[in-house]
């Protein structure tokens, strides 16, 4: 799906899966499916999906709904608060770095060329590690 928000383009075809959650089963007029996706960009959204009970509903007829589907622009914020409700803490990390529990971390946003994030994709796969914490590691490897 493709949708132009607030003048910027989401797309779920050439943006990164993140992971998925639902809500009870398909044949449910509440059920909803939802996925997280990350832009090149670094910017995350979630595609939606539901029944005429939904989040997703849409309108036909004055009182009359049928399922439908959506796309949600998130802050990095919303992201990580919809990823704790739907994600192992594993994918979590993966994304958004390992979670100090004493609350010392900050949240930046860096902005990469494509050849420079794939490569930093690429090294984190290799030590098996979140871009994040390759970042870090680098990051503290300066400090003399």
């Amino acid at each position: 799906m493709q949708k132009i928000i607030n003048g910027k383009k989401y797309d779920t075809e050439t943006a990164e899966e993140i992971g998925d959650g639902y809500y009870s089963s398909p044949n449910d007029f509440h059920y909803f499916a939802e996925t997280l996706y990350r832009k090149r960009t670094g910017e995350y959204f979630l595609h939606g999906e539901g029944g005429p009970a939904s989040r997703y509903a849409v309108a036909v007829d004055q009182n009359s709904w049928v399922g439908g589907e959506k796309i949600i622009p998130l802050t990095i914020e919303a992201a990580k608060e919809w990823a704790e409700e739907y994600l192992s803490a594993d994918m979590y990390e993966d994304e958004f770095g390992e979670v100090d529990e004493t609350g010392e971390k900050n949240t930046v946003s860096i902005s990469l060329t494509a050849t420079a994030h794939n490569a930093l994709r690429q090294a984190a796969l290799k030590k098996d590690s979140s871009m994040s914490a390759l970042v870090e590691e680098f990051a503290l490897s300066l400090i003399v």
